[in-house]
């Protein structure tokens, strides 16, 4: 391949491939009579390398370090970048999860201490994401009703809250890997447990409006992504038996 088109499979531009060739990071393995660049497969297989390297954040001398490594073989740099990605991974389901809560419950944690605040949401606080909620839902009773019932909440209610939301979402999860039906009896009653929770802790949340939570489980990439963290296809599981759950209810 030519270097315009290798710049097109890769979605870089022709001058970071010279640029690579020059420092001697990426330099194709042939080159035509006219003296133009021509990369091969492997060329193309370090290229690939070189791009995951340089999204995980390493310069461009560490890159060339690790891949120049004659010790290490193409299986050993999968795994590395196997395990910078689920670290990475991890860290954004992290944040996912607290912007999760916080969608779901309006407002948690206003009036935590700082250390508590960092023990129970990590180092994304919840109120960075209050104003983005209120102004989806700060005209309804809903918001008022959830802002009115966690200004009172200490951390003891906190971590209950925390916790009941977690197990239900586990029994979930261990129904999906089960092979439970989203639309069955058992995913419904989770359904309807996880509405009951909402219910008691944040504000009365009516089937209908279970059911329109429901859809932003798979509109809304935060909230899919909370899911999926804990099983794959989970999201497409809860939001179908919220659904079902609401038509169930009437």
């Amino acid at each position: 391949m030519n270097v315009g088109e290798v710049a097109a499979l890769a979605g870089v531009t022709v001058r970071t491939l010279h640029h690579y060739d020059r420092i001697g990071l990426l330099s194709p393995s042939g080159r035509t009579a006219a003296g133009y660049r021509r990369y091969s497969a492997a060329d193309l297989d370090r290229l690939h390398q070189v791009l995951l390297y340089r999204e995980l954040g390493f310069a461009l001398e560490e890159v060339a370090t690790l891949l120049d490594d004659a010790s290490a073989d193409p299986a050993e740099h999968l795994r590395r970048q196997h395990r910078l990605l689920q670290d990475r991974l991890e860290r954004t389901q992290a944040m996912v999860a607290a912007v999760e809560k916080e969608m779901e419950a309006r407002h948690m944690g206003i009036d935590l201490t700082p250390e508590e605040k960092f023990e129970l949401f990590g180092d994304w606080l919840p109120e960075e994401y209050e104003a983005e909620a209120e102004q989806r839902w700060g005209d309804t009773e809903a918001w008022a009703q959830s802002q009115r019932r966690t200004r009172a909440y200490t951390k003891d209610d906190w971590v209950r809250v925390k916790a009941e939301g977690e197990d239900v979402e586990a029994r979930m999860a261990a129904a999906l890997r089960a092979g439970v039906a989203p639309d069955s009896p058992q995913a419904m009653d989770l359904a309807e447990e996880a509405r009951q929770q909402i219910s008691r802790d944040f504000y009365d949340c009516s089937p209908e409006m279970h059911a329109g939570i429901g859809r932003m489980y798979v509109e809304d990439e935060r909230f899919t992504a909370h899911y999926e963290q804990r099983a794959p296809g989970l999201a497409h599981w809860v939001s179908t038996a919220v659904q079902a759950n609401a038509a169930r209810q009437g």
